[in-house]
């Protein structure tokens, strides 16, 4: 995908997040403190791409000295990527996959220091995930697909899809099905707040 696709989808996705119409994104929504960040990923991950690496780190660096994100440019990140807060949050992946939503002060990291970056060391978070406030995912498990951390859990295994993780360790169960739970919110991030999580 080129650039802007991938901005494109990451823009809608923030407006299907926030349920309302997305605007045409523009080059003032670069500008926006919900979506600046991911923009300045996605440029870090296409200076990586096209070998250049010192101008990816500085990318990489303004996300991290502004918004408090730290995000390798090396890191494969799907579109439509949502982290609606961004402080003391460190995406450490092996791979995050499409339509991701991340939360303030998660970690994604291995279990040692890995400063050649060996993605096997790592977590893999699949596609749909929903990791919230506070989460720590550590190693080389595996985040499924549609798949939700709780806050402030602590994975130490792999999460199954369409199942919830949490506490410390995490604790796995199903996710609560919509045609055996008429009241199950709509929106995703509500399920771990919701009386039959």
């Amino acid at each position: 995908m080129r650039l802007r696709d991938y901005l494109d989808a990451d823009w809608r996705r923030l407006f299907e997040f926030a349920k309302q119409p997305a605007p045409r994104r523009s080059t003032l929504s670069a500008f926006s403190p919900r979506f600046a960040p991911v923009v300045l990923i996605r440029v870090a991950q296409r200076c990586h791409a096209k070998g250049f690496r010192r101008l990816a780190k500085i990318f990489s660096f303004l996300n991290f000295l502004i918004f408090g994100l730290e995000v390798p440019a090396r890191l494969q990140i799907g579109p439509g990527l949502v982290v609606p807060h961004t402080v003391g949050t460190i995406l450490g992946a092996g791979h995050i996959g499409e339509n991701v939503t991340i939360y303030q002060q998660v970690t994604l990291g291995a279990k040692l220091a890995d400063f050649e970056y060996d993605v096997a060391q790592r977590p893999h978070v699949e596609d749909g995930a929903l990791i919230t406030a506070g989460a720590k995912v550590i190693g080389p498990v595996r985040i499924g697909r549609g798949a939700v951390v709780g806050a402030n859990a602590v994975v130490l295994e792999d999460v199954p899809d369409y199942h919830l993780a949490v506490g410390v360790p995490a604790r796995i169960s199903p996710l609560p099905a919509r045609d055996d739970a008429r009241d199950l919110p709509e929106n995703p991030s509500d399920i771990v707040n919701h009386p039959s999580a």
